[in-house]
């Protein structure tokens, strides 16, 4: 009778789980271009301030799903579209950086027991990659990454920002930081996948 209760709630665990995962899996796409939302890890999208009456920070933050590359794409498209839309024509990036944040995420195993020898000690072998040791595994045990969990994994996403300087008419000649905002726009704007409408 014990037993099969257990078996119930096991293949309920499991259940839950692998729909959890469909409905993640279903909505899981790189971040679109689109004004910034959540924050901290989860933050994702473009963000601006103004610093100066010429002088501004903008910054993208993708998804896990979304390359430095699109990120930095991204960015360059948001300086140029501010640039832009406050009425300048050009803008030089004075000071420009991309950061790699990064998160290990641990699933639990609904098979788990939590104890050594007596009911619900079994538990499957265990693998991850740790930055300073490499790859390790084992059979159960208790910590982080010990038994109890069935899936570790780690995950990067980027987060691009400069400090851009606008101004009015052709751009700074001789100056590789330089960009006419119109033509940033009119070259990455095909390549920039914008949010879908509802």
């Amino acid at each position: 009778m014990l037993s099969s209760r257990v078996d119930r709630k096991r293949i309920a665990s499991l259940g839950t789980a692998i729909v959890g995962a469909l409905v993640l899996a279903a909505c899981a796409t790189p971040t679109p271009y689109r004004p910034a939302t959540g924050n901290g890890f989860a933050r994702t999208g473009y963000s601006d301030e103004q610093i100066e009456p010429n002088r501004f920070q903008v910054s993208f933050a993708g998804n896990t799903l979304t390359s430095r590359e699109t990120v930095e794409r991204y960015l360059l498209f948001r300086a140029a579209q501010l640039t832009v839309e406050r009425g300048f024509d050009h803008f030089v990036l004075v000071d420009r950086d991309t950061e790699r944040r990064t998160r290990t995420y641990a699933t639990p195993d609904p098979y788990w027991g939590g104890g050594y020898g007596g009911f619900g000690a079994w538990s499957p072998y265990w693998r991850f990659h740790g930055p300073s040791f490499g790859w390790r595994g084992g059979w159960g045990g208790w910590g982080p990454y010990g038994g109890g969990f069935n899936d570790v994994r780690t995950v990067d996403k980027y987060e691009a920002m400069a400090e851009i300087l606008v101004g009015r008419g052709p751009k700074p000649a001789n100056n590789v930081r330089a960009f006419d905002a119109r033509a940033v726009i009119e070259n990455l704007g095909p390549r920039v996948q914008m949010p879908e409408q509802r």
